[in-house]
Formats: structure tokens, C-alpha cells, sequence
């Protein structure tokens, strides 16, 4: 099978699409063939930043058909299309998905939609969730034209959100998130002339930590789910009796699975409904990996995303 990996941490240049063997799924474990994976900021910066023994592959969302299973397997068969999170191997026309992680998708849904809308549509409605919305209020969304962003706009408007607000690096960006539904789009230079906002879902961090905070309205909070660091001041909460909240998507999978299926089924029902609509920004094969890295650091898409081994 081709797979992608790394020897050396750097930039997307590093990426090399090698052959080896395709693996057996062990206990618990499926072999799924491929059809796509999902590429994300936080595998991009794993790349770059190491943290990994070398040579590294990389992990990611993977969609595809089921080919074997292991032993210890239940609920699943050869022949099933599922989607989920695997970390070895993920850039690969073959990938090991452990059962544990692996989610159905429905006939209705294809293989780009799966990885586009599973992980980072529970990111966002996670995150979303995290904040205790109430009807009618006001949503400020950063990134909003990213993988888990431009969803994130959409599930606060299908939520009842009045006014969602997206805030993007780039004018440019503006449009494609006005198209989303977003009532408003700024760029982060502008933040300070918003008005208020009850909730800020943040997937930037550092230095915009600060101008997020600031533009929320009394007893508002700021959802931090983003990978970027940064620092809030103690007296910024004080001051206008606002809440900052962190939300990671790993320990909802490890501690509370039947909230996370219970949300995986809202995804899904709102897809099959129309009113969660996952963008694609490209489709690139196996072998321009590194292309799709240079996209998501250069933070151009509009969207997932999205590699296609087969």
C-alpha cells in the first residue's frame, strides 16, 4: 500500500509517499480501504514542530470500506463504509481504525462528507455545546472559514443563534462565510467594533485571545477549543463577569461516548437535512499531501481540506 510519512520534522516538503505492506487489523482493530482523509492544523503542526519518534506517519480522519477485522470486533463487517479517528497511518490508501473510534455512514452521506463534517462537526458542536447557548442569542465564531469554523457558523445558526458573527484573517474570506449564514463576517484587526456577543468559539488562540474577550457582552463566554496557546488576564473575566471555557474533543471520546454518538446522529440528521452543508476547499490525491500541508499553513481555505488515496 502508499502511505505518507516524514524523517525529519520541518515543512510540507519533508512529506514522502512510501510503499510497504498492507497491515491485518489486530484485536478490536478494522482495515478500511481508503476513499478519504481529512487534514487538520494540528497534524500540520506535528509535522513541523516534532513531538514524534522518527521516521513519523501521520494520523487523521479517514473514511472508507471496511476490507477485514480483527478479532474482537463487534457491531461492524466487512463491506460497512465508516468514518473516525486512526493515529498511524491515516495518509494511506489502507488505514487501522480501531472499532472504539469508528462511526457508520449513512448511505445517503459520501466518504469527503464524513471526514469534513464527523471530527470537526463535533469539534464545533462540541464546543458550542461547551458555551450552555440559549436561544436567541449572539455568537461570534474565529476561523470562521476553516474546516471546523465554517461548520461551527452553520450549527449556531440551525441552533437558533440571532446573530452570528464570523471573524476571518482575511477579507478576502468574507463572502465565503456571508454564505454560511454568518449575519456579519470581521477581520481580526476590526474585533473592537463589534458589537457585544454572548459567546465567542475560538479556534485561534494567542494574541487574539485578548480582542475575543473584549468583545463579549457582560456574563458572556468565550469557548477556547483551539491548539494556539495564548493568555487571558484574571481581571478581563472580573471586569465584566465573563467565563472562559476550554473544550478538547479527546476527553469527551474518552469519558462520555454516548454524548458523543448522541451528537454524531444530530450531524448527521441535520446533513440529511440540508441545513449543515460541509465545503470543500480541494480534493488532492495521495501524492500532493504536501500540497494540502502548505494549504492549511498559509490558512487560504475556504473549508476542509480533503486527501483522496483511491
Amino acid at each position: 500500500m502508499r502511505r505518507v510519512r516524514y524523517h525529519e520534522n520541518g515543512g510540507p516538503e519533508v512529506l514522502r509517499v512510501e510503499t510497504t505492506d498492507v497491515p491485518r487489523p489486530g484485536p478490536g482493530e478494522l482495515l478500511l480501504r481508503t476513499e478519504a482523509v481529512g487534514v487538520t492544523l494540528p497534524v500540520v503542526r506535528k509535522v513541523r514542530e516534532g513531538g514524534l519518534p522518527l521516521p513519523a506517519s501521520l494520523g487523521g480522519e479517514v473514511a472508507g470500506e471496511i476490507v477485514a477485522v480483527g478479532p474482537e470486533v463487534t457491531g461492524f463487517a466487512v463491506g460497512d463504509r465508516v468514518t473516525g479517528l486512526c493515529f498511524a497511518d491515516g495518509y494511506a490508501d489502507h488505514s487501522l481504525l480501531h472499532s472504539s473510534m469508528a462511526s457508520p455512514v449513512p448511505a445517503s452521506a459520501s466518504a469527503v462528507d464524513a471526514v469534513a463534517l464527523v471530527r470537526c462537526g463535533l469539534v464545533a458542536l462540541g464546543a458550542y455545546e461547551a458555551a450552555r447557548p440559549a436561544e436567541g442569542e449572539s455568537v461570534l465564531v474565529t476561523a470562521a472559514a476553516s474546516g471546523a469554523g465554517h461548520l461551527a457558523v452553520q450549527l449556531a445558526k440551525a441552533r437558533g443563534a440571532k446573530r452570528v458573527v464570523g471573524a476571518v484573517s482575511s477579507a478576502a474570506k468574507a463572502d465565503f462565510v456571508r454564505s454560511l449564514g454568518a449575519d456579519e463576517v470581521v477581520t481580526y484587526d476590526a474585533l473592537a467594533d463589534v458589537a457585544p456577543v454572548d459567546i465567542v468559539l475560538d479556534a485561534v488562540g494567542g494574541a487574539l485571545l485578548t480582542p475575543a474577550l473584549a468583545a463579549l457582552a457582560p456574563g458572556g463566554r468565550l469557548v477556547a477549543y483551539s491548539s494556539g496557546g495564548g493568555t487571558i488576564e484574571a481581571y478581563d473575566l472580573l471586569v465584566g463577569a465573563k467565563s472562559a471555557i476550554g473544550f478538547q474533543m479527546a476527553l469527551i471520546a474518552r469519558h462520555r461516548p454516548a454524548l458523543m454518538e448522541q451528537w454524531r446522529l444530530e450531524l448527521w440528521e441535520l446533513l440529511a437535512a440540508g441545513r449543515l452543508r460541509p465545503r470543500i476547499h480541494a480534493e488532492l490525491p495521495l501524492e500532493e499531501a504536501a500540497e494540502a500541508h502548505r494549504i492549511i499553513e498559509s490558512r487560504v481555505n475556504l473549508g476542509k481540506v480533503v486527501l483522496r488515496p483511491v
